[in-house]
């Protein structure tokens, strides 16, 4: 048998955050691998804030694995306005988990952290050792530094306690049924909505924020899925890993690649009024491939296409 149908053979496993975008890629993909104990956690059945829904979530599903995706966020002008809520939803849900899972002795607690937790002038690509290097990028620290305690917790417990915890941290994820509500989107799904939102209503512009300069890296969803569940099946240590694809492209020349795609022919203004947020982002992805076999698969143009077409095709336009 393969060795991954078999990891997960008889597991039952919990998925916070599982019928959010990466969530319903992970869940997927658990099926794909003969999991049939899948409980997928969201705000209907649980809230993950509050301790008595955590002990009775441990209580009810008996979880041997946890897969921790569940997090408020959102871009750059969602982490301005909810920096207090953003720090207090994902502190309090990532700490309260990861010890109930040891209190429930559950057999592995996966954290997904983010590259927000970096530095703001990380050397470029982005390495694990770096990660305490300096503070985060400011508009979105408070998200970051949460998100990075569980890094803190996830080696605290190991150490006392053998608490077998592993701690990721995935690059920005763009794809089919990413978020594309423009108060709380990331860059990717705001550009294409905007653009073909322009297009369809006939607008002479398009706003853009920023300067167009900082460079980011993306992750295609099904990949980071997949990097996931490899680092689930394979990794065992307390020391953060990069998830990511290793490239780095400016946003001025992100959003020309939209515009070809969307077909939109009209003019683009750069509001360099609103904040760039980190100078440059790409990740050095080596550790994964070397401790667990993973390397992204996508091409990033090809899923670029693959996103701009599920936004356009979710649209309900009148003829």
């Amino acid at each position: 048998m393969d060795s991954r149908l078999s990891f997960w053979e008889d597991k039952r496993v919990t998925v916070t955050g599982g019928k959010g975008f990466l969530g319903l890629f992970i869940v997927d993909k658990l099926r794909q691998r003969r999991c049939e104990y899948i409980s997928v956690i969201d705000h209907n059945n649980y809230d993950l804030t509050k301790l008595q829904d955590i002990q009775r979530m441990y209580e009810v599903e008996k979880p041997d694995i946890v897969i921790h995706l569940a997090a408020a966020v959102g871009g750059i002008g969602a982490n301005r306005e909810n920096p207090a809520k953003f720090f207090y939803e994902n502190a309090v849900m990532g700490i309260q988990l990861l010890h109930e899972g040891y209190l429930a002795e559950i057999g592995k607690f996966v954290a997904l952290g983010t590259i927000c937790a970096y530095p703001k002038y990380t050397p470029v690509p982005f390495k694990e050792e770096n990660l305490w290097d300096g503070y985060p990028e400011e508009s979105n620290a408070p998200y970051g530094l949460a998100k990075k305690m569980m890094l803190v917790q996830s080696q605290a417990y190991r150490e006392q306690y053998d608490f077998n915890s592993i701690f990721l941290l995935p690059v920005n994820l763009y794809g089919p049924g990413d978020n594309f509500d423009p108060e709380s989107s990331h860059v990717i799904p705001a550009l294409i909505k905007k653009c073909v939102d322009a297009r369809i209503e006939g607008k002479d512009e398009v706003v853009a924020w920023g300067s167009g300069r900082p460079t980011r890296e993306f992750l295609y969803v099904e990949d980071a899925a997949e990097g996931i569940l490899l680092a689930t099946e394979k990794y065992n240590k307390s020391e953060p890993v990069n998830i990511g694809a290793s490239f780095e492209i400016s946003i001025k020349d992100l959003l020309a690649e939209i515009v070809k795609l969307t077909a939109y022919e009209r003019k683009i203004v750069w509001d360099d009024s609103k904040s760039d947020g980190q100078p440059r982002r790409k990740l050095d992805t080596s550790k994964a491939k070397r401790e667990f076999g993973f390397e992204a698969r996508v091409d990033f143009n090809k899923g670029l296409k693959k996103t701009v077409e599920w936004y356009e095709s979710s649209l309900v336009v009148p003829v």
